[in-house]
């Protein structure tokens, strides 16, 4: 296992009905492909050996013994291959014919599984030929003159790995084998399908497949008929999909007329970290059977250092309409959680510093839209400015421009003088720009903004976003704090999207050219001064690293609890076009040694609401203690 990634594919062969030696020349062929690409678990359609339309021809001999042997020469002639691999076949056992599940590798059957639910509808009466596992009382097959494990509760494992089988209408029931088996341990879930096309019929067997992977917290391999399949009165597209928890990695197209491999990698790490901190996962456990049976099997180590799913390097941020979707549930989230506040401690205004980046641009946003949906003049907002040492007049003009394109009361209250005293009566000199120097302009501003809320009834709304809160870029008791934090679920890339979103979907055209502007302004605290050119000298990004990659790295450490190793191998794969290895590692160890070592400013965060999986607020989400050792993630 490499990094907690097993590479699965889901096998379509063209196929000849009834001709079971045709057949089974085709499943080898795709196995064959898929061992040559380190593929090491995979599942072919439901009755692959035989195809799925025989129909009463499943009541002859000669069908059934020679799908018995092509079916054995299949197993025998793919010894050589070190490759899990299942497919369908009609058996008979205690006088009845089942739908089953073959399992086998290296040239050994290993379990049998009985479809367990077996459609009796007009479009295809399968009871008139299949027994359910339900009525099955043996817990043995022969096949050929061996004797091999039977159960629709068969758990193939090593090691992490734990594979579970289920057939076709399994998936379609209200409570799926698959579900049970899940309890019972599997993390990869395999289904052999048959099912056929109808309009309409497959976004919702898309979305069974995505769901129950979610439901299971597990990866989810699905392969169903196609072409070659009987056209008497129904039509089988074909098709592969493999899922992960809620998420289609991979899938093919239907109606293809050729042999497809659908191919991607589970990650069993993330899938076993999501069951432990998931309480309520096992908590059904009184719906499992007596009994399950686990049948050991090596599974087969292969390289999956070319991994065929995306790593997406901005985890956050979603592409196409979803950016559309996520973006307007964040902001509903974000003005829902500042109006409940406001409302409830009937607080007058709303007092915002303004500095004309991102972060308090988006908080200012949030804060309007809110006042628009209580009723509440715009005017009672009071947007304060505070030029200090290091404002640039691009930063500046911006955030008034801002204000005043929506409406809000401007504020202007320059610090440097305020600051200037402060440094005389600490006794500091002003021309060394040290932390001192810094933080003296953050609690400045946080000075006035505090008093100015006091004096107005007003509520202090926080601008942090999730990044700074991670990394600690934040002065303690200055930016840090607040009354009601509304960007603290917010990672850093999202706040440029949403920004960007709500300019060119919310606001008038000039407000939106202000806030494009904002979008592309470097990031900054701006506590140094300029450079002769009026141009930004302290970029957050050259000091702390680029926000993406802290991004990155968070959530996989905290979504996943992924070890630095795998983040790092994962950040290689997202970002191997944009930073070398020795980057990564870099300001990997930056991120980790920060995070560990800020945890005490994240201990007495103001309230502020969650949007998405990732939340650092110590009332429920991240607690830990602010003194843990960051040694071992460190090494």
């Amino acid at each position: 296992m490499n990094y907690g990634f097993i590479k699965v594919a889901a096998g379509v062969p063209q196929v000849s009905v009834a001709d079971c030696f045709h057949n089974v020349q085709r499943i080898e062929k795709l196995m064959r492909e898929a061992a040559d690409k380190d593929v090491q678990m995979m599942t072919f359609p439901e009755l692959s050996v035989t195809a799925y339309t025989c129909l009463d021809l499943f009541a002859n001999q000669t069908l059934l013994n020679s799908a018995v042997e092509a079916l054995l020469k299949l197993v025998h002639n793919t010894a050589d291959l070190d490759l899990f691999t299942i497919v369908g076949a009609p058996l008979v056992t205690e006088n009845r014919l089942i739908n089953a599940a073959v399992a086998f590798l290296k040239g050994e059957i290993l379990g049998v599984v009985p479809k367990s639910y077996i459609p009796n509808c007009k479009e295809y009466q399968e009871q008139r030929w299949f027994t359910s596992a339900f009525h099955l009382r043996e817990k043995t097959i022969i096949i050929g003159n061996k004797t091999y494990p039977l159960s629709n509760h068969i758990l193939f494992t090593d090691g992490d790995v734990s594979a579970g089988i289920e057939i076709c209408e399994d998936l379609w029931t209200p409570v799926p084998p698959s579900s049970i088996l899940a309890m019972e341990g599997a993390n990869i879930l395999f289904n052999l399908s048959a099912s056929n096309e109808l309009i309409g019929k497959h976004p919702y067997r898309r979305s069974l497949v995505s769901q129950q992977s979610a439901r299971c917290l597990a990866g989810y391999v699905y392969a169903m008929a196609g072409y070659g399949e009987s056209t008497t009165d129904l039509v089988f597209a074909g098709g592969g999909i493999i899922a992960e928890n809620g998420i289609i990695l991979k899938e093919s197209e239907r109606f293809s007329m050729e042999d497809r491999l659908v191919i991607s990698e589970i990650d069993i790490h993330n899938l076993q970290n999501d069951r432990q901190v998931n309480r309520s996962f096992m908590q059904a456990t009184h719906l499992l059977p007596p009994e399950t049976i686990k049948i050991p099997f090596r599974l087969p180590a292969k390289p999956t250092a070319e991994l065929t799913r995306l790593i997406d390097p901005h985890p956050f941020v979603p592409s196409g309409n979803a950016l559309n979707e996520r973006c307007d549930e964040i902001f509903n989230i974000q003005v829902s959680g500042l109006s409940k506040r406001i409302t409830h401690i009937q607080a007058s205004t709303a007092v915002i510093g303004i500095s004309g980046g991102l972060d308090s641009t988006l908080a200012l946003l949030v804060a309007v839209m809110t006042f628009d949906v209580l009723k509440m003049p715009r005017k009672q907002i009071l947007g304060v400015t505070m030029p200090g040492f290091g404002t640039t007049n691009r930063t500046y003009t911006n955030a008034v421009n801002l204000i005043r394109l929506l409406g809000v009361t401007l504020l202007e209250i320059p610090i440097e003088k305020a600051c200037r005293q402060h440094f005389e009566d600490i006794g500091h000199d002003p021309s060394v720009h040290d932390t001192t120097y810094e933080n003296s302009q953050a609690r400045e501003r946080t000075q006035i903004l505090m008093d100015i809320a006091n004096r107005e009834n007003g509520l202090v709304i926080g601008t942090g976003d999730l990044s700074e809160l991670a990394l600690g870029w934040a002065t303690y008791n200055g930016d840090h704090m607040s009354m009601y934090g509304v960007n603290a679920g917010i990672p850093k890339t999202l706040v440029r999207y949403l920004v960007e979103w709500i300019a060119r979907n919310k606001v008038d055209e000039a407000s939106m050219i202000t806030l494009l502007d904002i979008a592309d302004t470097p990031i900054s605290p701006e506590l140094i001064p300029a450079d002769k050119d009026d141009l930004i000298a302290q970029k957050t990004e050259d000091l702390v690293g680029p926000y993406e990659l802290h991004d990155f790295f968070l959530y996989h450490f905290l979504r996943f609890g992924s070890t630095p190793e795998k983040i790092g191998y994962l950040a290689q794969k997202a970002f191997a076009n944009r930073y070398n290895p020795d980057t990564i590692r870099k300001w990997l160890h930056v991120f980790l040694r920060r995070f560990f070592a800020q945890q005490f400013k994240r201990s007495c965060l103001p309230d502020g609401p969650k949007v998405g999986s990732i939340s650092l607020s110590p009332r429920g989400d991240w607690r830990m203690p602010s003194d843990a050792s960051a040694n071992l993630w460190l090494k």
